[in-house]
């Protein structure tokens, strides 16, 4: 997608060869006009696949998924990484490492809001390792509902994550697919385009 892209390029800092920094749009300062945007391209390519809801995690995740429910008309869940005192029975639970942040959390959503009537889109900022997203498929799972796909605002595809969940059989949805943030510098992977005979 060119405009996040774009987006990337001009305001995403990259602090490492692993790391790059887009809190001034995605995930701490939030922009809304490329959030809607970001949820018009996931409800086009995940339309006619039945989906009843968007999982995500939070706290990132939630804004693109909301915009993409509000264009599918569907409930988005998020999973919360910490205990809630309304949020206490009925959980579905799973254990997510985050390498960035270097910590360990439980997730869980509640089963009354997810169940086997349900068909899936999970929705999440990034995709490197797959830990989030593993964790979001196990809590899918357990519910017994059906997982339509993935859909991921920035995947590192340099990492494996990407490569694990296809290997599982699942679709994945990559808004933004980067080959390389060596030298400080983003590369995105660039998709072939087929030509019309």
């Amino acid at each position: 997608m060119r405009l996040l892209e774009e987006k990337i390029e001009k305001d995403g800092k990259v602090l490492s060869e692993h790391v790059l920094k887009v809190d001034s749009f995605l995930n701490h300062q939030i922009d809304p006009s490329l959030m809607n945007e970001l949820g018009k391209e996931f409800a086009k390519r995940f339309a006619n696949e039945g989906i009843t809801k968007i999982v995500t995690i939070e706290s990132s995740g939630i804004a693109p998924a909301i915009m993409a429910g509000l264009y599918m008309k569907i409930p988005v869940v998020f999973a919360r990484k910490r205990k809630s005192l309304t949020l206490n029975e009925d959980l579905l639970t799973s254990t997510v490492h985050s390498f960035t942040k270097k910590e360990t959390n439980q997730i869980s959503i509640s089963n009354t809001y997810l169940n086997e009537n349900d068909c899936v889109l999970i929705i999440d900022d990034f995709l490197a390792n797959g830990q989030a997203a593993l964790g979001l498929i196990d809590l899918v799972q357990q519910s017994g509902a059906k997982l339509a796909g993935i859909g991921i605002v920035i995947e590192k595809s340099f990492q494996d994550g990407a490569k694990k969940l296809k290997e599982m059989g699942i679709r994945v949805e990559s808004l933004a697919r980067i080959a390389s943030l060596s030298n400080g510098e983003v590369q995105f992977i660039k998709e072939r385009v087929e030509e019309l005979v």
